[in-house]
């Protein structure tokens, strides 16, 4: 094995014991690759449903390390074992160089380990070299959250082409909404090889609710900001860069110094380029930037908001599950559901309509103030079990063994 690729003791990364797996009969072999903490959030679910099933299948988690130092809280909160830890971040590394040296450190994990199937989510450069390795190894590949399509392949960028490359590559595609299996059967896609799941974010989400308790930093902003209208922000997407990004914020200001019963609250991602803009929200009582969240912690604020403010793909999901209004700082959406649900509305790329769109959701016959209960179009949070029991199938995985027969054949 090449020495980039680093097999993590079970010690190193938190997680349920190897134990139960290699105890295992032969049976089929899932192999799920991720390296950012948006993957880690949406893999969680399947990964957990899958090890509940140690005599049927089994499985093996690689991480990328994309993103190392987000990564591992997630890896922690979820409880994911990791076999192993490529460790690929380099400093100011460029998707392409990125990819290359994911594609030479994968190759090696994948002979060793010979899966009978690859899972990657989403539309990472992880996901993308996870898939581009797996087909040049001729292993079947699931690919969890297909279908997103912005109609842009520019925006949002890398991600718009990384999900449509990979549509070429994957053998089955776990759609999250029917509008997302329908953009796959417009593209040619076997209709057999679809499957509608609902999003596995819903999961952890409600997973991460049912614990019903704040985190201390969480407690401190909610205590600094008691009996205001707290908006919520979040913006680090490369669209945003630049006057973009520093015009919106500008504005985001002058809404709170317009009103004072609103509380801005931003936790500032950690790009040189996002702290920078940030500094124009300095020195204002109601305005409280912050330092990055964990997901527990951030999906507890978001919770106590009265509007969220954000470019992220991942809140546009959130919020319906949440039950609160969200405005999309974007000119697209690959996620059009949160908008039709009655929960977002899309800002585009205008300052002027940030600030109308602000000033109409403060109205208090606003539908911002309306939103309550929703259906949520992402799913019920089974989309992990609906994903486990469908790779079971079309890998033709066999009854469980007990543990005593297991026990037996290894002790020979």
């Amino acid at each position: 094995m090449s020495a980039n690729v680093i097999t993590v003791p079970p010690r190193s990364w938190p997680g349920r014991s190897l134990l139960a797996r290699r105890m295992t009969v032969p049976c089929p072999k899932v192999m799920t690759i991720f390296g950012t903490r948006p993957e880690a959030i949406k893999l969680a679910p399947v990964i957990q449903e899958l090890e509940k099933r140690p005599f049927t299948i089994q499985t093996i988690n690689v991480a990328t390390s994309q993103h190392e130092e987000l990564l591992r809280p997630f890896v922690e909160l979820f409880n994911i074992r990791v076999d192993y830890d490529l460790r690929a971040m380099r400093r100011n590394q460029t998707p392409d160089r990125l990819c290359s040296r994911l594609l030479s450190l994968l190759n090696p994990v994948l002979i060793k380990e010979d899966p009978d199937l690859v899972l990657v989510q989403g539309d990472t450069t992880t996901a993308l070299s996870g898939a581009l390795a797996a087909y040049q190894h001729g292993i079947p590949i699931g690919h969890v959250e297909a279908g997103l399509r912005s109609g842009n392949t520019w925006s949002p960028y890398p991600e718009e082409i990384n999900r449509r490359l990979i549509t070429q590559l994957a053998t089955y595609h776990f759609a999250a909404t029917t509008l997302n299996r329908a953009s796959l059967l417009a593209e040619g896609v076997d209709e057999q090889a679809v499957f509608v799941t609902g999003n596995t974010v819903v999961d952890s989400l409600k997973s991460i609710l049912a614990r019903g308790t704040h985190a201390p930093t969480v407690e401190r902003i909610l205590n600094a900001t008691s009996g205001l209208k707290r908006v919520v922000l979040t913006t680090h997407r490369r669209e945003s860069f630049g006057q973009m990004m520093s015009e919106n914020l500008s504005v985001l200001r002058h809404f709170v110094e317009a009103h004072a019963d609103v509380a801005l609250i931003f936790p500032v991602h950690p790009n040189p380029v996002v702290v920078e803009a940030a500094s124009v929200l300095n020195d204002h009582p109601r305005i409280h930037t912050i330092e990055p969240l964990g997901y527990e912690e951030f999906i507890q604020l978001l919770s106590e908001a009265w509007l969220i403010v954000s470019d992220s793909g991942g809140v546009q999901e959130e919020a319906p599950t949440l039950g609160r209004p969200l405005l999309v700082l974007r000119e697209n959406t690959e996620r059009p559901e949160a908008v039709a649900s009655g929960v977002a509305r899309l800002v585009g790329g205008s300052p002027e309509r940030l600030a109308n769109l602000l000033e109409e959701a403060y109205r208090e016959d606003s539908w911002a103030n309306r939103i309550g209960e929703v259906s949520n179009p992402f799913g019920d949070g089974q989309s992990g079990r609906r994903i486990s029991e469908t790779i079971l199938e079309v890998l033709g995985a066999g009854k469980e063994t007990s543990v005593v027969a297991a026990s037996a054949l290894f002790s020979r």
